[in-house]
């Protein structure tokens, strides 16, 4: 498995090494011990707590969520199908705060996303089924979520798609300017 840095600090793609051959493939889709390598601290793999799986027709859209207080932690993965992945930086103290990432996860390349605390995650399905797995560190506390628009003019995603189907809450989310007046932010 390889780690590949992106642009943002923390946020990383993994990327395994998949074995094909006439009956199919087999691939590792997580290492702990590269993981726990990889960032200097052992045990970190360890904090992931829980398992969750998602099933979305092509053209949904999912998110942009997050949390408040400590945040979660996520180790994402397409499974089926092919998803457009989007990430935001909300870390009040981060120079790349509101600074986004869009990353392909599919099922041909294996390729993972590692979100760490403090960002807003959302994604499109691409094909008519897709199945999008995630570790995450800490359990669910609805009290804490955070939600802002998937077509927030601010934030400008470039989804690769028309919207087919958006959840009712994921319409109502608020705006970007409304979540960041809400932040501790130092230069604020």
């Amino acid at each position: 498995m390889e780690i590949r840095q992106t642009d943002i600090a923390g946020l990383m793609v993994l990327v395994p090494q998949p074995f094909f051959d006439d009956r199919g493939f087999f691939t590792r889709t997580f290492d702990a011990d590269i993981f726990d390598s990889y960032l200097g601290t052992a045990g970190i793999s360890a904090s992931f707590i829980q398992d969750s799986q998602s099933r979305s027709v092509q053209g949904t859209i999912r998110g942009m969520h997050g949390r408040s207080g400590g945040g979660e932690a996520k180790l994402i993965r397409c499974a089926n199908g092919a998803v457009h992945d989007v990430v935001v930086d909300i870390r009040p103290d981060s120079p790349t705060f509101g600074r986004q990432v869009s990353i392909r996860l599919d099922d041909t390349d294996f390729r993972h996303l590692y979100v760490p605390r403090g960002f807003l995650h959302g994604f499109q399905a691409l094909t008519p089924t897709a199945d999008v797995c995630y570790r995450i560190d800490r359990p669910h506390d609805p009290s804490e979520d955070l939600a802002v628009a998937f077509d927030d003019p601010d934030l400008a995603i470039a989804w690769p798609m028309t919207p087919t189907v958006v959840s009712a809450r994921d319409r109502a989310a608020g705006s970007w300017r409304d979540m960041v007046s809400q932040l501790d932010r130092p230069d604020t």
